[in-house]
């Protein structure tokens, strides 16, 4: 018997004017001669951003979903050339304490999946600069909220740079430069063109980083199909970590488009997948990437309810037995 728990990303389809994405673009910011006037400005933009979560969490609470990804562009700009004077987490400290105590009395689990420019495994070194720059914002925001910054970053190998084992090599080279209490946040997701579970693996278990499985990204992208005999590797690199393992869980477009996310998961395929691996492990989160974010995750656990091995505890999260 294992507990799935369901998550989802970022925002809601059924929340209204609750995004909590919502920018600035530094020509914007230029436009506006006054610079201690734009600085507010994008204080005022950052701070909605953060009501906008806890209004999130909320709705998370009504629904008993205890697992959620907030968005990584919290902060507009925060990290531009143009502004590193810019102290941008102490107006947000009363909203982030406002989020604290709500996690306080109903603890979710939070995680990031800082963007795509993130790259560990850069050889250029301004771009790992940025990288770690753009990971310290991200743990400020999670201490900011009281939350454990330990693994709750996942980030995408990198650039394959032409020559996959070398770029495989130049992440283990990096890793030295990255300072511990920002390695401490860090999970690795196998991804869907480049680098695949096993590349994934080779990395999380050389350097002791948890493997976030994402099943959706194996299927477009493997050197063996049959994932499996990997599974016990999978779940042991999760063995040092405080959390409960967890995977990203996606269904493709369609045949034609198959790297690309559908709007729901497919039920039959995910439930494949949790009669092979139940028993297995005591306790998968399992974040679901799909366009229609919320009600995807709720039409899943719906879809679930058919299936005679499934037992519900809440409104996200049951038993596979």
């Amino acid at each position: 018997m294992t507990i799935v728990r369901l998550g989802y990303v970022a925002m809601s389809v059924h929340l209204q004017n609750c995004s909590p994405s919502q920018t600035m673009t530094f020509a914007q910011f230029q436009k506006i001669k006054n610079r201690e006037a734009a600085v507010k400005k994008l204080e005022r933009i950052a701070v909605s951003n953060l009501e906008n979560c806890l209004r999130l969490l909320k709705h998370n609470k009504a629904h008993d979903i205890r697992f959620f990804r907030f968005s990584s562009r919290l902060i507009p700009l925060a990290n531009h050339e143009e502004l590193e004077d810019w102290d941008y987490i102490e107006p947000l400290r009363d909203i982030l304490g406002e989020i604290a105590r709500f996690l306080k009395n109903y603890p979710i689990r939070i995680d990031f999946h800082p963007d795509h420019f993130v790259l560990l495994n850069s050889s250029d070194p301004e771009i790992l600069k940025m990288s770690l720059k753009t990971l310290r914002m991200h743990e400020a925001l999670l201490k900011g909220m009281n939350i454990d910054p330990e693994h709750r970053c996942v980030l995408h190998v990198g650039g394959g740079y032409n020559d996959k084992e070398q770029a495989l090599e130049q992440f283990i080279h990096n890793w030295s430069y990255v300072p511990s209490h920002l390695q401490r946040m860090m999970m690795l997701e196998n991804d869907d063109t480049t680098f695949t579970l096993q590349h994934t693996l080779y990395l999380c278990e050389k350097l002791a980083i948890p493997l976030v499985f994402d099943l959706h990204h194996h299927l477009a992208n493997y050197e063996n199909k049959d994932w499996k005999p990997d599974w016990e590797r999978i779940v042991s690199t999760w063995k040092h970590s405080p959390l409960p393992m967890k995977m990203h869980i996606s269904s493709p477009r369609n045949e034609k488009d198959f790297r690309a996310h559908s709007d729901f998961v497919d039920t039959q395929m995910f439930m494949k997948f949790l009669n092979e691996i139940k028993g297995t492990v005591t306790q998968i989160d399992c974040m679901i990437e799909a366009k229609q974010k919320d009600e995807a995750l709720f039409r899943l656990v719906e879809d679930l309810q058919h299936y005679q091995e499934v037992e519900l505890i809440d409104g996200s999260s049951f038993y596979v037995r």
